[in-house]
């Protein structure tokens, strides 16, 4: 079939604490066999918390593989089979310490697609309320507040290089802007 390859044999090569890989063989499409690499996570979701003041709530943390602070919407990871919008609500609690009177579905976004089965699912939260931080053990972060337009203008001048932050600001930006 055009366009598609078949999955011959699977071998997992890692299995860790939050993602697999595997080693698959495919037949392509012309009967010739290759090795496809595959990162296999529960993917995850990020959210876009705005006040009624127009500003976003962002965070800013350590990102490992990079050895750097980055700036970021709240976000986290699925466990596996956990229902999107519920992980959204818990992560925007337990990061910001807020709840959402509306939330509002911005779709979903393949980061890697080459070798990567992860998804991550955007959403806009409005109507916020504010309590308590309820962070990991092994989580570290600094809640940095700034106008929506702001935030747009760091993605458009490349100052926040982060794929899920880029997308779910300029989907917000365009669903309560209107452009």
């Amino acid at each position: 079939m055009h366009l598609s390859e078949k999955t011959l044999n699977v071998e997992t090569i890692y299995n860790g604490k939050i993602l697999e890989v595997t080693r698959d063989t495919v037949e392509l499409e012309n009967g010739e066999t290759a090795i496809r690499e595959v990162i296999h996570h529960s993917g995850g979701v990020c959210v876009v918390p705005v006040t009624d003041e127009g500003e976003v709530l962002m965070v800013r943390q350590f990102r490992y593989p990079f050895k750097e602070a980055l700036l970021e919407v709240p976000a986290g990871k699925r466990e596996k089979g956990e229902d999107p919008l519920g992980c959204g609500i818990r992560e925007l609690k337990e990061e910001c310490g807020a709840t959402a009177k509306e939330i509002i579905p911005l779709g979903k976004l393949y980061p890697t697609v080459a070798y990567d089965t992860e998804v991550i699912y955007m959403y806009l939260a409005r109507g916020l309320s504010f309590g308590e931080q309820s962070l990991d053990d092994d989580e570290f972060l600094d809640i940095v507040r700034m106008p929506l337009e702001k935030a747009v203008e760091m993605v458009m001048n490349d100052m926040i290089p982060d794929s899920k932050t880029q997308l779910a600001l300029l989907k917000a930006q365009r669903i309560i802007c209107g452009r």
